[in-house]
């Protein structure tokens, strides 16, 4: 890193503490966060306990309160039944009558009984406010309570509030025999309160009783049960919260301030039991226990300001020394090493520190002997020479092989200087180096004004032939871009390109002083052959390649010609993509003559 680069580097660094507040910060919180953790630990442990022991309570009661509400409605749902044993009989008005008046005395909570035939005709009416009745009634045949008697034997309806205040429900209850009918009894709610008033959580905890719409039906104060619906919003709201908890949760109750609350479902009759104790008093052990850790906490926090301090001291230098060397590495001293004799961590850490400062100068020997070999070799092939030396050993592998080669260079280098030359070829190299970094091809090499380039060795790729011919495009279309400049200059230099592929022998060959990637075998050859056919701004493939690209690259071929070196004349194709012009601007001016080539 140059220096320029790390005084900029430093500039942006934000302002830093001295080494002994942060260690003295570390190792504070590395003595007061375990008393903390241990102090919360413990407070969570024993608030999971106390939300259980909490949670047993509540639904002891809940449940409790649930099987006096079914023992309620069950004797009900008896006394309804003796009344629909026997069926209906001239004459028998009266004694149904009795027998209904005998059933408002024996059960206080019923304020009316309706008794029905089997056509669902109301015979019998005795009610503790209203006047009775006697006789055919009306047709009650429609009414829930004796379709849902009818369907399920027992029907337990709605609650519902009278002058919106008292809650009231019906029970309808159907004989084992149609003949038999219905009855149906209307039932003051009001009379649960006493099974709710019973129960006590603690020293303020209640029970509460909600039907399946959240309205109120019973609770310790019973004048919020005389409000009727007025007062069913907050209720259900505490039935949703507490129904939706696996266990007991903490819920606003419905004096506005957190509960404890549990929920149990009475059945039959659809309604829930919420047990609630405030949170104050469920917790109180809780807090307790957290005050007197808060004490024990206060007094480590003490002992471990102590502690740091002295500790910190005893650690500010060698970590300074640390530091300084952290910061000379980072500036490209990998010779700088640290002596720390404290017989501790910190001695080891300065002996890592060391060895870490050896193997970075190792690697940066290793960067630059890369970047060296990336002179001669392709960046690939260097890359594979220092790291991978099994991949570059002599090997056979389908190899796609594309020459290139300039038109009319031979007579351009006789008329011009030197440094024209030169600059020429210097954009043609340019060009020619780009390309092959695009494409990630491997070059193997320039031979005055041609170029070798190699795909699938020795870096491998999926497609190696459609990667070849957009290669091949890529380059003809770039070096024909220059061509056109190289004309205005004056300069008639054309290219040509070819490409073949097929088996071919890959590695390095050389000597100690100099080693280079290269193929051989007859496509090396064949793609010769084919770059020495090509015309200027031509692009001449074997049949192979042909086969390979023909789904994705227009082809045309140029029949069957003569290679030197082959004993039958080879079909030869010409890659003619739509945005490759046959003739560059300027060509017409060039000269079509094709020097000899050597490779």
């Amino acid at each position: 890193m140059s220096d320029g680069a790390a005084q900029s580097s430093s500039c942006t660094m934000p302002p830093r503490r001295s080494l002994f507040c942060k260690y003295f910060a570390t190792l504070f919180v590395a003595a007061v966060v375990p008393l903390i953790l241990g102090a919360a630990v413990e407070a969570s442990f024993g608030y999971r306990d106390q939300r259980r022991q909490i949670s047993a309570v509540l639904q002891a009661d809940a449940r409790a309160a649930s099987d006096r509400i079914e023992a309620f409605t069950d004797g009900i749902r008896d006394q309804l039944g003796w009344m629909v044993q026997l069926p209906w009989s001239a004459g028998d008005d009266a004694q149904h009558k009795i027998d209904a008046l005998r059933l408002l005395q024996q059960v206080p909570a019923i304020v009316s009984v309706s008794l029905l035939d089997e056509t669902g005709t109301e015979r019998i009416f005795v009610s503790r406010l209203h006047l009775n009745r006697t006789g055919r009634g009306i047709d009650m045949s429609t009414d829930p309570a004796v379709l849902g008697a009818r369907a399920n034997k027992v029907w337990y309806g709605p609650v519902q509030y009278q002058r919106d205040s008292e809650p009231y429900m019906r029970i309808a209850v159907a004989g084992s025999l149609p003949a038999a009918g219905v009855a149906i009894a209307e039932v003051n709610l009001k009379l649960i309160w006493d099974v709710i008033a019973a129960i006590r959580i603690g020293d303020t905890g209640y029970a509460i009783v909600v039907d399946d719409s959240g309205h109120l039906i019973a609770h310790p104060d019973i004048s919020l049960v005389l409000r009727g619906r007025a007062s069913s919003g907050s209720f259900g709201r505490i039935k949703h919260l507490a129904g939706a908890a696996s266990e007991a949760a903490v819920i606003t109750g419905d004096q506005g301030n957190p509960v404890v609350a549990l929920s149990v479902q009475a059945a039959d009759v659809g309604w829930t039991v919420i047990a609630m104790q405030p949170a104050s008093e469920a917790f109180a052990s809780i807090r307790a226990a957290l005050w007197r850790s808060s004490i024990l906490i206060a007094f480590g926090v003490l002992i471990a300001l102590a502690l740091a301090y002295w500790r910190a001291h005893r650690m500010s230098g060698p970590i300074k020394q640390l530091e300084e060397g952290v910061e000379r590495i980072r500036t490209g001293q990998f010779e700088h090493r640290i002596k720390i004799f404290s017989g501790d961590e910190l001695q080891q850490l300065a002996l890592r520190f060391n060895e870490m400062a050896s193997e970075l100068a190792i690697s940066q020997q290793k960067s630059v002997r890369i970047e060296r070999l990336k002179q001669f070799l392709p960046s690939q092939v260097a890359e594979l020479v220092e790291h991978s030396h099994e991949l570059l050993e002599g090997q056979r592998r389908e190899v796609a092989v594309i020459f290139g080669d300039l038109r009319g260079f031979t007579a351009f280098s006789t008329r011009n200087e030197p440094d024209v030359i030169m600059a020429v070829m210097r954009e043609y190299y340019e060009a020619v180096g780009a390309v092959t970094t695009r494409h990630e091809a491997t070059l193997i090499g320039f031979d005055g004004d041609g170029v070798m380039l190699l795909v699938n060795a020795p870096v491998a790729c999926e497609q190696p032939a459609t990667q070849a011919v957009r290669l091949a495009i890529d380059l003809q279309m770039t070096v024909q871009s220059l061509a056109g400049k190289w004309c205005d200059a004056g300069h008639a230099i054309g290219f040509g390109v070819g490409v073949a592929m097929g088996p071919a022998t890959v590695g390095t060959v050389g000597y100690n002083g100099r080693l280079d990637y290269t193929a051989m075998g007859a496509v090396v050859n064949l793609a010769s052959r084919l770059c020495n056919l090509a015309k200027d701004a031509q692009i001449l493939a074997d049949p192979t390649i042909a086969g390979r690209v023909r789904d994705s690259v227009p082809l045309a071929s140029l029949g069957q010609r003569t290679i030197k070196g082959y004993d039958q004349a080879l079909e030869v194709f010409a890659v003619a993509p739509a945005d490759l012009p046959l003739k560059p601007p300027g060509s017409g001016q060039r000269r079509r003559e094709k020097e000899p080539q050597h490779h």
